[in-house]
């Protein structure tokens, strides 16, 4: 979970797990799986880093950001295995 902040200064706590990507627009947008959009004071750099810093607060400093994009791979690919199998 990472702390963010919205447009309007209300604080949010996000599942970073759940962020699809993000734009800046000139804000930053984030787009999560669920297709909800945020809007956030924080620049894109500043998200990614409380990414990384929360994961290394849960995986530890030894977890290399290859691994875990190997991780976030292998679970898309689950995702959309899951998906054609449902069709």
């Amino acid at each position: 979970m990472i702390r963010l902040t919205r447009l309007n200064r209300t604080p949010i706590v996000l599942n970073s797990d759940l962020i699809e990507h993000i734009d800046v627009t000139p804000d930053t947008v984030v787009t999560l799986t669920t297709g909800q959009i945020l809007r956030v004071r924080e620049t894109p750099d500043d998200v990614v880093d409380r990414i990384v810093e929360f994961r290394r607060r849960v995986f530890g400093p030894e977890v290399r950001a290859t691994d875990l994009l190997r991780e976030t791979l292998s679970e898309q690919e689950a995702e959309a295995k899951a998906e054609r199998e449902a069709h």
